[in-house]
């Protein structure tokens, strides 16, 4: 019996060895989810819009969407999530539009048509050319961007916006951190030691010097609400909380109208007059 336990404990000591060397070698593949191919463009959904490509400061071209607005109240500065590219945000873009906002959605380096392979600071040089691009290239004062994020662009927007001076912030569905997060969904392995990936949100939400509005749904199964809550406390006022329903990936269509009466009454308070 004893001979037959100490196989079994040295079996799965094994498996949980391996189990955290595949979760060191290949965090990558749980981080990103890119899709390369678009398969559709804002004029299939009514949008008109400007094909962008931008070089960002480590010498990547990233692939962009402008999709204008007639009656401009103001500008999103758009960063999308973990999976997919920007054809998949066609949803989000009719959203913004029907509140009077242009758009600016861009893909990570290694998303869609951009270059490179992502990674945290390539994220954080991607968002980064994108403001660039709006400020110097299109002259759009800082004082009328918004910069939002959901999900994974959440973390890459506070990056952002802890180093500009935009009009507002949006933070939806997001993370305190890669590693809190971590070690909620796997709270059998050492994360903290494991982790390679920081996206420390929480770090970066105090040097916010812009209002922020934080999205979250109670019924978010990847990210549980309390990251937002607590994002919300940490935020330097002016700060809002927009309690919204529905999954991760589609609470925003499925609190529509709530969604949509939250950030009309933020970008019209914040927009430059």
């Amino acid at each position: 019996m004893l001979k037959f336990l100490g196989t079994a404990l040295g079996v799965l000591l094994i498996i949980y060895f391996l189990l955290l060397g595949y979760m060191y070698l290949f965090q990558h593949n749980l981080v990103y989810a890119p899709h390369k191919y678009l398969h559709a463009d804002p004029e299939q959904v009514g949008l008109k819009f400007e094909e962008v490509y931008l070089d960002t400061a480590d010498g990547v071209t990233i692939h962009g969407w402008f999709v204008p607005s007639a009656e401009e109240r103001g500008v999103v500065l758009f960063c999308h999530g973990n999976a997919g590219n920007i054809s998949h945000r066609l949803p989000t873009l009719n959203y913004l539009h029907s509140l009077n906002m242009s758009t600016f959605i861009f893909d990570y380096r290694g998303f869609g048509k951009s270059q490179g392979k992502p990674s945290e600071e390539g994220t954080y040089n991607d968002a980064l050319a994108a403001w660039d691009h709006l400020t110097r290239d299109r002259g759009i004062p800082a004082r009328h961007i918004f910069i939002m994020g959901r999900s994974l662009g959440g973390a890459v927007a506070a990056d952002l916006a802890s180093e500009a001076e935009p009009a507002g912030i949006i933070l939806e569905s997001t993370f305190t951190s890669i590693p809190e997060l971590g070690r909620e969904m796997f709270p059998f392995l050492p994360v903290r030691l494991l982790a390679r990936y920081s996206y420390a949100t929480r770090d970066k939400i105090s040097s916010f010097s812009a209002p922020a509005m934080i999205i979250h749904s109670r019924d978010d199964e990847l990210i549980p609400f309390l990251h937002g809550r607590t994002l919300y406390e940490l935020a330097p006022q002016p700060r809002y909380f927009l309690e919204i329903s529905g999954n991760h990936n589609s609470g925003y269509q499925q609190s529509q109208d709530i969604y949509l009466k939250g950030l009309r009454e933020f970008f019209t308070t914040y927009a430059a007059r």
